[in-house]
């Protein structure tokens, strides 16, 4: 029998897109470091055969995950802020908007995200920066410091804290435990995450 929140099949059928789909949920259920490959194979229901005939080690594994789904959710997101003339606002919508799509269209995306990236010492942290450096946060961050040059951020704002700020308001509700948040009748969806992040960057809680 399959086991509860396994991926019934890869795309197209695929045992590749398989183990990977199923990677991405171990990861997230219970971290990088704990998750062999032994256990992506007994969770997938294949042998371990089959799963070192396509990744030799972990870190390969880890690699072809970081190229083949990190890199295109990466450059979705990077989109926010690609154009010269969005006003703030309309780039920080377009940013959280993103987030809490891919956030949707990934169900492995958020947990692991806090878990491995926005978390000190996380291990996808170190092997993205390994491999891509940190050239796109710091084009987001100079951005970021040329609006409130401009009088159109708060000069106040620590550009850098801002991304974590944007991270915890979309991605930390969308990892939370669903079953505690509709015990008390609430229940995360996009129709409210994204609209209450930027209000709260932009205006604050005070009225208007």
């Amino acid at each position: 029998m399959r086991r509860r929140g396994r991926p019934s099949g890869g795309q197209n059928g695929e045992p590749r897109t398989l183990l990977l789909d199923v990677a991405l949920l171990l990861f997230a259920r219970q971290g990088i470091m704990e998750t062999t490959l032994g256990a992506i194979a007994r969770e997938a229901g294949v042998t371990p055969a089959m799963v070192h005939y396509y990744f030799k080690t972990r870190d390969q594994l880890l690699d072809v995950l970081i190229d083949e789904r990190f890199v295109p959710l990466r450059t979705k997101l990077g989109s926010a802020f690609a154009n010269s003339d969005a006003e703030p606002a309309e780039a920080l919508r377009a940013f959280v908007e993103g987030l809490v799509t891919v956030a949707e269209q990934n169900p492995w995306f958020a947990t692991l995200w806090i878990r491995e990236v926005i978390s000190e010492g996380g291990l996808l942290r170190q092997r993205i920066a390994e491999r891509f450096g940190d050239e796109n946060q710091k084009a987001s961050i100079e951005r970021i410091e040329k609006w409130q040059k401009e009088g159109k951020l708060n000069p106040h704002l620590e550009p850098s804290l801002l991304f974590v700020s944007l991270f915890g308001l979309t991605l930390l509700p969308l990892a939370a435990n669903y079953k505690w948040a509709e015990e008390r009748g609430w229940k995360p969806r996009r129709d409210n995450i994204a609209p209450h992040a930027v209000a709260l960057l932009m205006q604050g809680i005070g009225p208007i």
